[in-house]
């Protein structure tokens, strides 16, 4: 009998790491049907979209307010399909504020519950561990210190490793030359990237005072400066700060990462792919004045960098809320073109962090453990 699997994703990061699981698990068992909430590659890897993730993404508590009347009727529409298609397993893909509460409700009729990409726990408080105890089967998690936290507290945690490692690993990168050729970019000057974000509150917070300080910098040190783009953002919004003065490319994060010798990033995903590819880079993050009050209340590390969790100190800067201004952006990267043996450092210390991630293998090493369960 074929076996039916819920699986739900509610960022463009989710989308990458869910659709790669997918792809592994009907490696080994072809006739699996999926379904669930996520976005383009989910779709092409074989997930039925009940929802796309352009229709959940969301930034910020403030934010998450306003739509909880839209993300309660999606909750309640995947909690009736599960109950009329009888699904045999859930699985979950970070997204904790929407993922955990759909836990709670489904864990009473479907106890094949699995979490892929773990909630930050040891950033947000540990008050959702009992939720994780109670109403999940599996934690399949990503990092190796997240395995001993949720053992330490009863749950049932595998370590598989980074699917970061096996997305980049697999990258077929365009050649430099080619690259450079292509987007007009001067292969004799050195490369700053700016990645802003994947959604609209991100953009809209944090390419302002970025791209003040970036536009000096390219002027004063003859730089190539472009901004990494996602076309889930109209380029009418990118275009309303940068004026058409800095170029933006799509769908060449990998290239510009590795390609790039500084950057200045959002926190988040793209920190880790910074770190994994090596360039130095400061990170940068900016929401609401209220979001930022509630979830400095609650986060317990004084950390927000992947790199810096993983390394357990700052090895890159944080320009946080406040912090994050055009005169702050502009004098740490400006440190790193005056100070290159600065930027060599901070090479090695990232390279001593993608090591901690581990080997390859993590999306066929999450697909093995659910379907031992479920076939």
């Amino acid at each position: 009998m074929t076996k039916k699997v819920l699986i739900l994703a509610g960022e463009v990061s989710g989308d990458l790491h869910g659709s790669n699981l997918v792809r592994a698990m009907k490696s080994f068992s072809p006739d699996l049907e999926f379904f669930g909430i996520g976005g383009d590659r989910m779709r092409k890897a074989g997930v039925d979209l009940l929802y796309h993730i352009d229709q959940i993404s969301l930034m910020g508590f403030v934010e998450v307010l306003r739509h909880i009347p839209s993300l309660r009727k999606i909750k309640e529409r995947l909690l009736s399909f599960v109950r009329i298609n009888s699904i045999d397993a859930i699985v979950l893909i970070d997204y904790p504020g929407f993922n955990l509460s759909f836990a709670k409700s489904v864990s009473e009729f479907c106890k094949k519950v699995y979490y892929y990409i773990s909630p930050q726990l040891w950033a947000w408080g540990k008050n959702r561990i009992e939720i994780i105890k109670k109403h999940v089967q599996k934690m399949i998690v990503v990092f190796p210190f997240e395995e001993e936290l949720y053992r330490k507290h009863g749950i049932d945690a595998t370590f598989v490793g980074h699917p970061l490692i096996d997305v980049i690993e697999n990258y077929e990168f365009i050649p430099r030359e080619l690259f450079f050729n292509y987007h007009n970019l001067d292969k004799n000057k050195k490369l700053l990237v700016v990645f802003p974000g994947s959604r609209i509150q991100e953009v809209k917070n944090l390419l302002s005072p970025t791209l003040n300080a970036v536009e000096k910098l390219k002027n004063e040190f003859d730089l190539n400066v472009v901004i990494a783009g996602v076309k889930s953002i109209e380029e009418s919004l990118y275009l309303k700060f940068t004026q058409g003065k800095v170029p933006i490319i799509y769908d060449s994060n990998y290239e510009l990462l590795k390609y790039g010798d500084l950057g200045v990033i959002k926190s988040g995903t793209s920190t880790l792919e910074a770190a994994i590819l090596q360039i130095p880079f400061v990170v940068i993050y900016r929401t609401s004045f209220l979001s930022y009050l509630i979830s400095k209340s609650l986060i317990q590390i004084d950390k927000i960098s992947l790199a810096n969790i993983l390394a357990e100190e700052k090895i890159v800067d944080e320009l946080i809320q406040y912090d994050c201004t055009e005169k702050k952006i502009y004098n740490k990267v400006k440190d790193f073109l005056l100070n290159p043996e600065k930027a060599d450092a901070l090479k090695q210390n990232l390279k001593k962090v993608k090591e901690l991630l581990g080997k390859s293998g993590a999306s066929v090493n999450a697909a093995w453990l659910i379907l031992s369960e479920i076939l």
